[in-house]
């Protein structure tokens, strides 16, 4: 959010367009910012604490808002959560956009897999277990591990949404306040969603996470967004 101070009579402008929009205030007398009190929201505050008067959120604004443990729901204000549908067919979009020019890339270099053994013959073995040649296999790891943790965190960071989730009109949210991930938040995201699963176990690892998107409650997160406190809902 800019520092500069707005031109007056123009309402203040933040830079996020994402950030979740204020409430109405809860009509319980005893609410420290709501009823006829008269106080203002604190300053600093991404709901209005500028001395506009917009009332706070109604949520306890704890790492999860409290929403899950009685208080109100921290998606209050925000578009609603994203159908699971659609985040793996943009998580797949995803995952092409980052692995056909990586393995093209690869190919003059003897390709990013190799499955053929010391004497030339095609190692079946090797290809099921995943055992492949040494330091060729291990270099072109690392490199991956580069382009697919940096990938989401870029975009992440940038405005919530990859390219598949523009496609598809979803976005990444900060759980307690529907702002765009910072880049601790966004790599946290990015490095527990892709570092399992090219390690060590890629198809245990999505179809955990895969079935906690349909399962979650109350809002559909994955591990990765459980470590960043993240959601994904539905964007214009």
């Amino acid at each position: 959010m800019s520092n500069d101070q707005p031109t007056p009579g123009q309402p203040p402008e933040d830079d996020d367009p994402f950030l979740k929009k204020p409430q109405d205030p809860p009509p319980s007398s005893g609410s420290p910012y709501g009823g006829g009190s008269g106080h203002q929201p604190p300053p600093g505050s991404p709901y209005g604490g500028g001395g506009d008067g917009a009332p706070p959120p109604p949520y306890d604004p704890g790492p999860y808002g409290g929403g899950a443990y009685g208080g109100a729901d921290p998606l209050a204000g925000m578009p609603p959560l994203a159908e699971p549908g659609k985040r793996i067919l943009a998580r797949l979009i995803d995952f092409l956009i980052i692995s056909i020019p990586l393995y093209l890339i690869s190919l003059p270099f003897g390709g990013a897999v190799d499955v053929t053994s010391d004497n030339g013959d095609t190692d079946v073995s090797n290809a099921v277990t995943g055992t492949y040649g040494g330091g060729h296999q291990l270099l072109w790891t690392l490199i991956g591990l580069v382009c697919y943790v940096g990938y989401d965190t870029y975009f992440t960071h940038k405005d919530g949404r990859t390219p598949g989730k523009r496609l598809l009109k979803l976005r990444v949210a900060m759980l307690n306040d529907g702002r765009v991930p910072d880049t601790g938040s966004a790599l946290m995201r990015a490095a527990v969603l892709w570092l399992p699963a090219l390690l060590c176990c890629p198809c245990l690892w999505w179809l955990i996470n895969i079935v906690m998107m349909f399962t979650d409650k109350p809002y559909r997160q994955g591990l990765q967004d459980k470590a960043a406190k993240t959601v994904v809902v539905s964007a214009r």
